[in-house]
């Protein structure tokens, strides 16, 4: 992450001075701001797919074990799905094509993390290079299969709309079953894939839903009316999700149907349904049972959500879940260090900044950077905060400010600038001496020499949020130091390099 080859004639898409990265830390910066089938400002979203195909061929001959961590760590602790599912089938068929043996089966089984995702990995070998799957994918799966299908997760996931179905995926890779229910299960999906399938003996959890589907639709409501407690306990004993719930009812989720399906709920769930609890008038203490679980540290640490969901979450939701949203954000960056002395952070707010950093483009890549810059400032002992494009200006801070409360001023007080990138003009105009720098950019500055604009012996260090392959600043220079991935625990590295310990990698 902090190392990079010297390339002085290099020069990034605006002109500014740049220089090359070497293949590992080009990939990692890729992986962990690449949205798989995404365009980004200087990138078609082809040509950003097969770079990442690439550099992971090319990692996997260079550094197997390596990459092996990197794959596994984007799908475990960066949360990161599409990208981590890519990069094993690259990492797979690169070991294939030459002739290579083992990693393959423990990569593949790493980056399976939900019941849906060894269809989804299948899918995308068979679209990029054919029905022939060599073995080690086909184990590496069927491991996966074995850890992560059961009951629920068939009614779940599997689903007549998708390429593979769970039985297809079974018949390719043959997993044995880790039981006899499990087995069972096996026997049943298969028997249905290919319309043969009866009542399903032995598996509570789906003649659960069985009886349930069997009620005439004009009941449905009525269970959920009648009994609360019992229709609490029927759902979650037929595995109903929320998404499925809708269904079932064959309208709208009203309240009832909301209280019904609650206790059930993931964390990331309760996250994505805010503005419908409200539509549908939830009652107050609903509403307190989700913001207890929202706030609850421990069940922010378990759900692994990055922190830039809180932001999405707040957008989307009424003023009702904003403390609650507060909170949870603060959870999820309590591993922000305490920066001591004085800390300039430069947040770039140009127009290529505007790239999406969600899939459904609410979130763009200045979001994302606002948020962790304030975050980090938040933990500063003294902090200068800085909004720059080709101008820049000072954010005025205010004391114990919530995170998600100062992004929203942020916006609507005007600091997203828009425009070029004079990452150069805005250090020179800034920096009076603090104790490091933190850019928070996607380094396609326009115009002079980043690495030269602040004192040799400043930290200055970059956070990149695009994966461009040139960066601002060169390799073996003391004090300079890029980064990416902007998960809970990204700025770890920071106190680690000043510290002085080993903390180029994540994983």
């Amino acid at each position: 992450m902090g190392k990079f080859n010297l390339l002085t004639r290099l020069r990034t898409r605006q002109g500014g001075k740049a220089y090359q990265r070497d293949a590992r830390t080009e990939l990692f910066l890729l992986a962990v701001s690449n949205f798989v089938g995404e365009a980004s400002c200087y990138e078609l979203a082809e040509d950003r797919d097969n770079r990442y195909a690439a550099l992971v061929r090319a990692n996997t001959l260079l550094d197997p074990e390596w990459t092996a961590r990197l794959l596994g760590w984007l799908r475990g602790s960066a949360n990161l799905r599409s990208a981590a599912l890519a990069g094993a089938v690259e990492f797979a068929r690169t070991r294939q094509e030459h002739q290579l043996s083992g990693l393959t089966r423990q990569v593949v089984e790493s980056v399976l993390q939900r019941a849906d995702e060894p269809g989804e990995l299948l899918a995308y070998w068979t679209a990029r290079y054919g029905r022939a799957i060599p073995k080690p994918v086909k184990r590496g799966v069927a491991d996966a299969v074995r850890r992560l299908y059961d009951e629920r997760a068939a009614l779940k996931w599997d689903s007549a709309a998708r390429g593979f179905r769970f039985a297809d995926v079974l018949e390719l890779t043959h997993p044995a079953p880790r039981d006899a229910l499990q087995g069972r299960l096996f026997r049943w999906l298969i028997d249905a894939r290919h319309d043969r399938a009866g009542v399903p003996e032995g598996l509570p959890v789906l003649l659960a839903r069985q009886a349930l589907t069997a009620l005439p639709v004009e009941a449905r409501r009525a269970l959920l009316v009648r009994d609360p407690a019992k229709a609490v306990t029927d759902l979650h004993e037929a595995g109903m999700t929320w998404e499925a719930l809708a269904g079932w009812t064959q309208g709208p989720l009203d309240a009832a149907a909301w209280s019904a399906v609650l206790p059930a709920m993931g964390y990331m769930a309760l996250l994505r349904n805010l503005r419908n609890f409200d539509r549908a008038g939830i009652s107050d203490q609903d509403a307190a049972r989700i913001a207890a679980r929202l706030t609850d540290p421990a069940q922010v640490a378990r759900s692994r959500q990055l922190p830039l969901r809180f932001l999405a979450a707040h957008r989307a939701a009424g003023a009702r879940w904003s403390a609650s949203l507060d909170t949870a954000l603060t959870c999820s960056l309590a591993s922000v260090p305490r920066l001591a002395g004085r800390t300039l952070v430069l947040i770039d707010t140009s127009y290529s900044m505007t790239d999406s950093f969600s899939r459904d483009g609410t979130l763009k890549r200045w979001d994302a950077a606002v948020l962790f810059g304030l975050a980090l400032a938040a933990r500063a002992e003294h902090a200068t905060v800085v909004s720059y494009s080709d101008r820049s200006t000072v954010f005025p801070l205010r004391p114990e400010e919530p995170v998600l409360r100062g992004v929203r001023r942020w916006k609507s007080d005007g600091f997203f600038l828009g425009s070029g990138t004079n990452t150069v003009g805005a250090l020179r105009k800034h920096f009076r001496g603090h104790d490091r720098v933190v850019v928070l950019t996607d380094e396609q500055h326009s115009d002079g020499d980043v690495s030269t604009a602040i004192p040799a012996r400043v930290p200055l260090f970059t956070w990149n949020l695009a994966g461009y392959a040139p960066g601002h600043t060169p390799a073996g220079q003391p004090n300079r130091h890029t980064f990416g991935g902007l998960t809970d625990r990204s700025f770890e590295l920071l106190s680690l390099v000043e510290r002085g310990e080993r903390g180029e990698w994540p994983f």
